[in-house]
């Protein structure tokens, strides 16, 4: 008998990614407060470099087999088992899928460990130019590296949750990374001889303390993996198959769903051989360009993959397209003013979050021009985001593979090309290069196969009706933000109430132009489903 399905959300992809960003917000907000007390501690110095560093790497390694790669293969195929296979063979699938994701991990977190030394050397080769930053790279990689195993788990646990509608928590977990960095900040960091060790002692802790927080609620919805090896996977009776066809789906996806951070780590690599402050600029102002990311290009994503994926089990040809469509209507509304934004207020926003303690001036110059040019791919980004379940809900993992091949040689060669000229600046400006290309394929691919089906006069005149009122928007930021000089010379209070004047009028102003120039609410409603 096949797995009794639980109540779906009367509300749909759209409460779900409600549901989603608003918890995605704490989160950002929570991580913003991390990054500024980071800025004050350690600002844009040799320590923050080995930390970022230290923290990138089993981060690109997460969102690439886990969050990325994993999590694209197998939601489709654990949806696929709930609606035709029974109770046993599910928890069977899950069982032999978190024993085999255990042992994987374990395996690469011990090479990781052991091999910290000759990582770093790969990765970030420019840091052997300084025994000492080599060295703090080093000692911290050795304790951030397990953080893979404790969130590849998350990942996995967010997928079963997500599948199931209950999308609060996976979304609220990372906000216990932000929590134990803040901790990290302030109690563990006078424990140890330097700050780049405390801070990753914290990595380490949040790893831990996220993995705990999902086995309550998998338990709750009766879905608590038993992790087990068998080595045979071809056993359709006991769900060994769906182990085998996630990971057969997996390895294509590897690329396809992480081409970002394969291209963020080119952009460390390279920015290794630059200037102290580099990797640390970079990293500022892409957290600060990952904020309406993560709160709605993330969170749409993960809200309607699941929805998707049903679709296509039910062979629902006109709900999937509708829902693509109706994701890219907000994929745009969202993006589109954000990316301005963020290029106009670049400065102030920086000043405001960051230009305390170690964090000078000269840090806010050169992280606003990096930030500046993520900015301009920060639409392409959020529709990759969108565009990519519709060939993973269809268990297409190879097209977006190839795709996200290209990307990442035309990031590699423009991030080449540009680096001796703009320094860390032609990096980020490389990213959204490659985003540009990246989402514009991914949509070429979707509309060749017919799953997508635009009506192009009404994209025209949404798209028209935008760009007016975003134009109205940049106008009004343009002409009241004033200059660098007048931002530093201001009390944090008095740069905290400009900001939040400026990106309200920049909000009100958007959306008055927006309703005079005929964009509805009812525009963005989610297609009914049947």
């Amino acid at each position: 008998m096949p797995v009794e399905k639980s109540t779906q959300s009367t509300s749909g992809a759209l409460h779900s990614t409600l549901v989603v960003s608003t918890m995605t917000l704490l989160s950002r907000i929570t991580g913003l407060l991390r990054d500024m007390a980071l800025a004050q501690m350690v600002g844009g110095s040799a320590m923050a470099d080995a930390f970022f560093v230290a923290f990138r790497i089993p981060n690109f390694f997460r969102r690439i087999s886990a969050e990325g790669a994993f999590s694209s293969a197998f939601i489709p195929v654990f949806t696929e088992f709930r609606n035709r296979r029974s109770q046993q063979e599910l928890q069977q699938f899950l069982n032999f899928t978190a024993g085999w994701l255990s042992f994987i991990l374990l395996l690469l977190t011990a090479i990781g460990v052991g091999f910290a030394p000759q990582i770093v050397s790969i990765l970030a080769p420019g840091f052997a130019t300084d025994p000492v930053k080599f060295q703090l790279t080093t000692d911290a990689l050795r304790i951030t590296f397990p953080y893979l195993l404790f969130i590849s788990l998350v990942a996995m646990s967010a997928g079963i949750l997500n599948s199931c509608n209950r999308f609060a928590i996976p979304a609220i977990t990372p906000v216990l990374l932000n929590l134990s960095l803040l901790s990290a900040v302030f109690w563990l960091i006078p424990l140890f001889p330097n700050a780049t060790i405390g801070l990753s002692w914290g990595v380490f802790l949040a790893g831990a303390l996220q993995f705990l927080l999902q086995l309550p609620f998998l338990y709750r919805e009766g879905l608590l993996p038993k992790p087990r090896l068998a080595w045979k996977l071809d056993s359709k009776q006991d769900g060994r198959d769906g182990v085998l066809k996630v990971f057969r789906l997996m390895l294509p996806t590897i690329l396809g769903s992480s081409v970002a951070q394969v291209n963020l780590l080119v952009s460390t690599f390279l920015a290794s051989f630059l200037a102290t402050g580099s990797v640390s600029w970079l990293y500022y102002s892409d957290r600060l360009m990952e904020f309406p990311l993560g709160v709605f290009g993330i969170a749409i994503a993960t809200a309607i993959l699941p929805r998707l994926s049903s679709h296509h089990s039910h062979a629902s040809s006109e709900d999937f397209n509708g829902l693509m469509n109706w994701a890219l209507r907000w994929a745009v509304l969202i993006s589109l003013p954000a990316s301005v934004a963020l290029i106009l207020l670049a400065k102030p926003i920086l000043v405001t979050l960051f230009q305390y303690g170690e964090f000078t001036s000269h840090d806010v110059n050169m992280a606003s021009a990096s930030l500046i040019a993520f900015a301009l791919g920060l639409l392409p980004l959020i529709l990759v985001k969108v565009l990519a379940p519709g060939f993973y809900a269809r268990q297409d993992t190879r097209t977006p593979m190839r795709i996200g091949v290209l990307a990442v040689v035309v990031n590699l060669v423009a991030s080449i090309a540009l680096v001796n000229i703009l320094a860390h600046v032609g990096l980020a400006l490389a990213t959204s290069i490659a985003a540009i290309v990246n989402a514009t394929l991914l949509y070429l691919g979707l509309r060749r196969a017919g799953v997508i089906t635009p009506q192009k006069a009404e994209w025209v005149v949404f798209l028209l009706r935008m760009l007016i009122a975003t134009s109205v928007m940049a106008a009004v930021l343009w002409w009241g933000t004033g200059s660098l000089e007048q931002w530093l010379q201001a009390s944090t209070i008095q740069r905290v109430i400009q900001l939040t004047t400026w990106v309200l009028a920049g909000l009100g102003s958007f959306t008055l132009t927006a309703l005079a120039a005929g964009i509805r609410p009812h525009h963005f409603r989610e297609p009914v489903t049947p």
